[in-house]
């Protein structure tokens, strides 16, 4: 019995230190130096277009998609994101954003299915973004969780990692890359 209870401590144990080193994240401030510098406003510019996967969290590729791009800017500190996605499937979806720049210099973002504002922070050549979304799947809506993570590789590429979570779980991830044409 005794052994027992020293193997289900230990497998506990194991259990939490694997669940918490699993929520550990990236910290957007070790990017502080790399270059070249994101300036929002000049890559979120004008027409670019992205090539993309979402990946399971066993990492097999479940969809695939591009996306068609128009940035257009309303004064100093809106972006807006015209996002228009062909999925390998032949079915089309459209999302489109609005990115203000805060007075802090943090970024917001509101779009017709995120819920409430995503929240994001520019450091060096990375943005990195957290927000909820409704996302559909067959005939359901699920509000998964979005951390988010882009990367300014050039002037005109950008690439993305974004891993969704309900309830602190893993569903999977995207991978896309932005070119400005």
């Amino acid at each position: 019995m005794t052994k027992t209870l020293a193997k289900l401590g230990i497998g506990c144990g194991l259990s939490i230190t694997l669940l918490a080193s699993g929520c550990a994240t990236q910290n957007i401030q070790a990017y502080q130096d790399t270059t070249p510098t994101l300036d929002m406003q000049q890559f979120f510019s004008g027409q670019i277009e992205g090539w993309g996967m979402f990946q399971g969290r066993n990492g097999e590729v479940k969809k695939r998609f591009y996306v068609d791009i128009d940035a257009t800017h309303e004064g100093d500190n809106v972006i807006v994101l015209d996002e228009k996605f062909s999925w390998a499937d032949g079915t089309k979806s459209q999302r489109i954003w609005r990115l203000t720049q805060q007075a802090d210099g943090q970024w917001k973002g509101v779009a017709g299915d995120v819920i409430g504002e995503a929240t994001g922070e520019v450091v060096g050549n990375t943005l990195h973004w957290q927000y909820l979304l409704e996302l559909p799947v067959d005939d359901k809506i699920y509000k998964v969780n979005f951390d988010d993570w882009m990367y300014l590789i050039n002037k005109d590429v950008m690439l993305n990692r974004s891993v969704m979570t309900k309830y602190g779980v893993e569903l999977g991830s995207v991978t896309l890359s932005l070119h400005r044409k």
